[in-house]
């Protein structure tokens, strides 16, 4: 097989996902504007080319809490109507620990997407192990 270089710089993807800061101190109150302006981001009101995809840089909510959490899970459940996804930028490790307490998950900017195991992929049971 014979590969020919193509004369030129290599074809790079330009489109960058909008990005929507979102700053705290958190209150229950507090949801409608950054809804407003997650739904102005998803019907590409910057000029952003992020395929649906907005990233939410949450390094700035402060101490995470229950009201936090009830807003990254609105914001998703209207990307997710619209047809796109949030992703969360710097997330706090208190905050991501408190998603997965509560079931939710998230794209986190910087790391591989979770997928499921390719088939035919088991995992190895150590002796003794109760579940075997």
């Amino acid at each position: 097989m014979n590969y020919v270089p193509v004369p030129g710089l290599p074809l790079v993807d330009d489109r960058t996902p909008p990005v929507l800061v979102l700053r705290g101190p958190v209150t229950r109150d507090g949801v409608s504007g950054p809804s407003d302006a997650l739904r102005a981001l998803l019907d590409g009101g910057d000029g952003g080319q992020g395929d649906g995809i907005v990233v939410c840089d949450v390094g700035g909510l402060g101490p995470p809490g229950l009201a936090a959490v009830d807003l990254l899970a609105r914001l998703q459940l209207l990307a997710r109507r619209t047809g796109g996804r949030i992703r969360l930028r710097d997330p706090d490790p208190a905050l991501r620990s408190l998603l997965d307490l509560v079931g939710l998950r998230f794209e986190v900017e910087g790391q591989p997407e979770q997928r499921e195991p390719a088939p035919g992929v088991e995992e190895a049971v150590e002796p003794g192990d109760p579940a075997a």
